[in-house]
C-alpha cells in the first residue's frame, strides 16, 4: 500500500496575508490542490494532509472524501518541524507501508515524479529513499553528501556545511518515500535537541542510514518540480512556469497561441483543436471551448461553455453558454446566466444579462439586454434598452421570433412583442405588442415655420 502524508500546517509568514499559505492560488487552484492531485493521480492509496495554522480554511476549500486532515497543534506550547508534522498519521502508518512525504507549498510537483520516486524506491528494494534535486545555486537547501559508491551518505543542512560540502549541488527536496514501520520505529527516536528546537524529519533519514538501513537518493528530471513558495516573489514564479506548462499541453493538443507568455488560461480550461488564442486573453474557472474558435486579443471569459466555431473579440464573458457559429465584440459583455443560441451577432457595446436569445438574433451595437427571453432571428437596433429594474424589482421582457426592434427604443419590462412584431425607432413600449402588429409609442413629430427666426428677434438677436 502507498500512503501519502502531506505537509501543509507552515504558518507562511512570509507570504504576508491573512490567507493560509496553501490557500493562495497558482493558475487558478490553490497551491495545495496541484500536490494533492499529483498525489492522487500517482496511484496514492491513501492521502494524509497536515494542516495547523488556518486548517479550518483549508479543510474547507478542500475537503474531499478521499482526503483525509490531520491536524498539527500550534502555539509556543507545542514543538514544530516536519518530523513533529509527520507524527500526526502515525496511527494510520501501515507497517507494510510506503510512505510517501511530500511538502503542500510544491505546487509544480508532479504525478509523474511521485511515481518514479515509489519506483526506484521498489526497485531497488530501498528502506527510505530521498527525493533530491541538483541546482546551479543550492544556497540554503541541506546537501546530499554521497560516498565513493555514490551512494547516500549524509545530508548535511546549509548552516551546518562545511565549505566543501557547500559547493555540493545536489539538495535534498524535502520530499521522500519510507517503508511504513522504519518511519514510525525512527519517528519514536528523534527529537528537539537542536538550535531550532524542531523535530526534523531529516533525523529520520540520519538514524535509519546509522543503523544501517538502505537510503536511497533519486534524482528529479526538472528541478524546477521541488520550488517551493514562502512568498509572493516565489508565488509568481510557480505561477509563470505553471502557465508555460498549461499553455504547452493545449498547444500540444491542437490549439494555436500566438503568444504563450502573454495568454493565461488557467489549469480547469478545455480548449478543443483548431481554435486560435491571441494575446492578452483570459481564460478562467471550468471554461470548455469548441473547436475552431477564434478568442481576440485582450478577451476575458470566466466559467463559460463555448461551442464550435464561436469568435470573440476584446469582450467580457462571465458564466455564460454560446452556441455554434456566433461572432461577439469588441467590446461586449456577457454576464452571468445568459445564453446565445446559433449564429447569433452581439456588436461593439452590446451587454446581455440573464437572458436567453435565439439562433440568428442580432444586435449589432450599444445596447442593453437584461432579463429578457428572445427568440429567433430578432434584430435589436442600436441604442435599444430593454428596462428591467424599477427600482425595487427586476422584470422579464419576452421577444418572440421574426420581431424587431427599432433603433433608441425602450422595452419596459414586464412586456411582451409577440411574433413578426415590429417596433419603430425611437418608441417606448409599456404593453404587448401583438403578432405581426407595428407598434408607434413616440409623440408626434410638430414643425413649426419661422420659430427660429422668432426666437432670436425676442432675445436681441
Amino acid at each position: 500500500m502507498n500512503i501519502s502524508i502531506i505537509l501543509a500546517a507552515g504558518e507562511g509568514t512570509r507570504m504576508k496575508s491573512n490567507i493560509p499559505k496553501v490557500l493562495h492560488n497558482v493558475c487558478g487552484k490553490p497551491i495545495l490542490s496541484y500536490i494533492i492531485d499529483a498525489s492522487k493521480k500517482a496511484n496514492i492509496d491513501k492521502n494524509y494532509v497536515i494542516v495547523g495554522h488556518g486548517g479550518d480554511k483549508v479543510k474547507e476549500k478542500l475537503g474531499e472524501d478521499n482526503i483525509i486532515f490531520k491536524n498539527q497543534p500550534v502555539g509556543k506550547d507545542h514543538p514544530y518541524g516536519t518530523g513533529y508534522a509527520v507524527m500526526q498519521a502515525i496511527d494510520h502508518i501501515e507497517d507494510n507501508s510506503n510512505v510517501i512525504i511530500l511538502c503542500g507549498d510544491t505546487p509544480l510537483i508532479t504525478d509523474r515524479t511521485v511515481k518514479k520516486l515509489i519506483t526506484y524506491h521498489k526497485e531497488n528494494q530501498c528502506d527510505g529513499t530521498v527525493l533530491t534535486a541538483i541546482l546551479d545555486n543550492p544556497s540554503g537547501y541541506g546537501r546530499i553528501v554521497r560516498d565513493k559508491n555514490n551512494n547516500l551518505l549524509k545530508i548535511v543542512e546549509d548552516k551546518d556545511a562545511t565549505d566543501e560540502e557547500k559547493a555540493i549541488r545536489e539538495i535534498n527536496s524535502g520530499i521522500y518515500c519510507i517503508n511504513g514501520k522504519l518511519l514510525k520505529y525512527a519517528l519514536g527516536k528523534i527529537d528537539n535537541k537542536n538550535a531550532q528546537g524542531e523535530y526534523y524529519i531529516t533525523d529520520v533519514i540520519t538514524i535509519l542510514k546509522e543503523e544501517g538501513r538502505k537510503i536511497g537518493a533519486y534524482i528529479i528530471d526538472d528541478s524546477k518540480e521541488i520550488h517551493g513558495v514562502n512568498s509572493r516573489v516565489q508565488l509568481a514564479f510557480c505561477e509563470k512556469i505553471m502557465r508555460s506548462r498549461i499553455n504547452q499541453r493545449h498547444m500540444l493538443e491542437g490549439v494555436t497561441i500566438i503568444d504563450p507568455e502573454n495568454t493565461y488560461i488557467e489549469d480547469g480550461v478545455s480548449i478543443g483543436k483548431d481554435s486560435i488564442i491571441y494575446p492578452g486573453a483570459i481564460i478562467t474557472g471550468d471554461t470548455v471551448i469548441g473547436e475552431n474558435c477564434v478568442i481576440g486579443q485582450n478577451s476575458r471569459i470566466e466559467n463559460c461553455k463555448i461551442e464550435n466555431k464561436v469568435e470573440i473579440y476584446s469582450s467580457t464573458i462571465e458564466e455564460s453558454i454560446i452556441g455554434d457559429g456566433c461572432i461577439i465584440g469588441p467590446y461586449a459583455h456577457m454576464r452571468p446566466n445568459s445564453i446565445l443560441g446559433k449564429n447569433i451577432r452581439l456588436g461593439n457595446f452590446v451587454e446581455v444579462k440573464n437572458s436567453s436569445l435565439g439562433d440568428g438574433t442580432k444586435a449589432a451595437h450599444l445596447a442593453y439586454i437584461g432579463d429578457a427571453d428572445i427568440g429567433k432571428n430578432v434584430n435589436i437596433g442600436c441604442g435599444v434598452i430593454f428596462v428591467n429594474y424599477d427600482g425595487n424589482s427586476k422584470s422579464r421582457t419576452l421577444v418572440e421570433d421574426d420581431s424587431f426592434i427599432g433603433s433608441n427604443s425602450n422595452l419596459i419590462a414586464p412586456v411582451a412583442v409577440r411574433q413578426r412584431g415590429y417596433i419603430a425607432a425611437g418608441s417606448t413600449i409599456t404593453d404587448e405588442v401583438g403578432e405581426g402588429c407595428l407598434s408607434i409609442a413616440r409623440a408626434r413629430q410638430v414643425n413649426k415655420d419661422g420659430w427660429v427666426d422668432k426666437k432670436h428677434h425676442k432675445n436681441g438677436k
